[in-house]
């Protein structure tokens, strides 16, 4: 079965970091994307970055602006967002999700990345951010 593990996420004052973890399980990690999105209370889903595990090609939704950066561990089926300079707008759950990563290496330019169908969902992990 597939999986996607999220954690890391807790309270953080403004202007503080967090890194959340993405462990993946059941798919050839090499073959796919995986993707972080969040969810804010009363807001759409939107995507934050995601990265194509066989070329590490990176995208990033406009409102990161540098603050954010995904990485990634091949052995260990593991992704990471490193969360800086946070603001409370950030507050959110931040899910991890992964795709084919043809698909999304070959469609995710211009933003296109974040809608596309993304094929299992971790549980999600809590980021809150103090003024």
């Amino acid at each position: 079965d597939v999986r996607l593990v999220e954690s890391g996420g807790g309270l953080a004052q403004a202007g503080g970091s967090l890194t959340l973890s993405c462990v993946v399980s059941g798919i050839t990690f090499y073959d796919y994307a995986v993707g972080w999105f969040r969810q804010a209370p009363g807001k759409e889903r939107e995507g934050v970055s995601c990265i194509v595990n066989e070329d590490a090609t990176i995208y990033y939704a406009d409102f990161v602006k540098g603050r954010f950066t995904i990485s990634t561990n091949n052995a260990e089926s593991t992704v990471y967002l490193h969360l800086n300079n946070l603001k409370p707008e950030d507050t959110a759950v931040y899910y991890c999700a992964d795709a084919w990563g043809r698909k999304v290496a070959e469609h995710g330019g211009g933003g296109g990345w974040s809608s596309l169908y993304w094929d299992y969902w971790g549980q999600g992990t809590q980021v809150t951010v103090a003024s």
